[in-house]
């Protein structure tokens, strides 16, 4: 059967592919996790609330978010007790990608364009001539001294970065691909025309000089304000092609932002289907956290260098009557998988893997180590992993960067240096990484979820 008559079922690949094409940012993926999780059930807390006076309950489903991009949710075992620990699946919101600048109003040679920054590692060249648009956070005045935050998703697209034509390229330009970040990546909006920009002007009034007054009618009319109401952004562009289910037999996947919306979709997923079964016998904590700012490091609020997971295991000790050495004790007691895209090996590019560790897509989810720390696993967590994949049945496999080549890192040495939390780190085989569009292989997708649901 076509893509397009796949049953949306719980956890899917068709369903990974609602959430990614609603969440073109990590503020659009919490939206769209909120929604998600209060339909299954889930208590929205407040982290500037007590959580000690009782709003935590035995069996209770719960989820909060920091910063509007950084997304917890937790489903409290029946039979849980202050020291007995967390079983948490980390992941992260963001990807690399296109942002605008504090000033974005831009033009060159006749053509409005926009201001951009890089953010994190992409692929750049791969951000060339596709329609892109924009999405993210607007910051609007909402009347009597009061300001509020509302989600941005144009879906039309406004935007493209042009490549240079071959012929205009020298031999050496040809062979190198070579992007400047400054100077080739701000995309085209429209033609300057003075008569046809005039009535956009006047409009915008007393609108932000930092941006295009045509940029800020755009983005008016989407968020459903005024102009002059617009106080600041935090946008980012998006290709505004869907993700696709390809091949003959339907076995692949593409899209944007499977690093790392995949493991945010089938955690999510996990976690609110173990709720489902009933907590009454569960004695631990069930628990996701996914972070922005993996792709820069991490170090901010609401990454996974901040307070945040030390915060969670706290606060769920204390609000059940645990003390410090009840703390202690708790985070002994817990686990995290640390979930981010693996690398499957490439058939035209084989030499990049080391022979004994090439993952494959559709075998199963990846389990990562470096002896240098740059994963977090261990022996022992490792074998955990392992066990757990044996025993829901599905694929497992191993990736070990080649000596003679640099390893990415995850959060997951990031966690558990700074909380003492044991950990592996693990992932969805994928080809294309930080691409505008990245392939992952269908079954994985639900072979990562029933890992998940084992492990809670």
């Amino acid at each position: 059967a076509s893509s397009t008559k796949r049953r949306r079922m719980a956890c899917s690949a068709p369903g990974l592919l609602d959430f990614v094409n609603a969440s073109p940012t990590p503020f659009n993926l919490v939206s769209v996790a909120s929604t998600k999780l209060k339909s299954r059930g889930f208590t929205e807390l407040k982290e500037d609330e007590l959580w000690n006076t009782g709003s935590l309950k035995a069996g209770g489903k719960y989820f909060f978010a920091r910063a509007a991009s950084t997304f917890v949710a937790f489903a409290i075992g029946g039979a849980f007790q202050a020291s007995n620990g967390c079983k948490i699946v980390g992941a992260h919101t963001d990807s690399p990608v296109l942002k605008l600048k504090p000033v974005s109003k831009k033009s060159s040679s006749g053509y409005m364009q926009l201001g951009v920054e890089c953010y994190g590692g992409g692929l750049w060249h791969t951000w060339f001539d596709r329609e892109l648009s924009l999405a993210g956070s607007v910051i609007v005045e909402a009347g009597g001294g009061k300001y509020e935050r509302r989600l941005l998703h144009i879906k039309k697209p406004i935007l493209r970065i042009p490549h240079l034509c071959i012929h205009l390229q020298s031999a050496d330009e040809r062979a190198k691909l070579e992007v400047n970040k400054e100077n080739h990546l701000a995309p085209v909006m429209q033609m300057i025309n003075e008569e046809v920009n005039k009535d956009s002007k006047d409009v915008v009034g007393a609108g932000d000089k930092r941006h295009a007054p045509e940029l800020l009618a755009l983005i008016a009319k989407e968020v459903g304000c005024e102009v002059a109401a617009i106080k600041d952004l935090d946008v980012s562009l998006y290709d505004t092609q869907d993700g696709q289910i390809w091949g003959p037999n339907n076995e692949f996947l593409s899209s944007p932002r499977l690093d790392n919306q995949v493991h945010c979709y089938t955690s999510i997923e996990a976690l609110a289907d173990h709720a489902d079964k009933g907590l009454s016998q569960d004695t631990q904590v069930s628990v996701i956290t996914l972070y922005d700012h993996e792709e820069v490091g991490s170090d901010s609020s609401h990454g996974a260098g901040s307070p945040l997971m030390q915060d969670v295991v706290t606060r769920l000790c204390k609000a059940f009557g645990g003390d410090e050495d009840a703390l202690r004790v708790h985070v002994r007691n817990s686990f995290l998988i640390s979930a981010d895209v693996a690398h499957a090996i490439h058939p035209n590019y084989a030499s990049k893997h080391e022979g004994n560790h090439a993952p494959l897509l559709n075998k199963g989810t990846v389990i990562k180590t470096n002896s240098n720390q740059r994963y977090a696993t261990t022996a022992a967590t490792g074998f955990v992993v392992r066990e757990l994949s044996r025993r829901a049945g599905v694929g497992c496999q191993e990736f070990v960067v080649r000596n003679d080549c640099p390893c990415g890192s995850t959060i997951g040495p990031i966690i558990a240096s700074k909380t003492g939390i044991r950990t592996c780190d693990v992932g969805v085989p994928s080809l294309s990484m930080h691409s505008i569009r990245e392939t992952i292989g269908c079954d994985d997708v639900v072979a990562n979820h029933k890992l998940f649901l084992q492990f809670f």
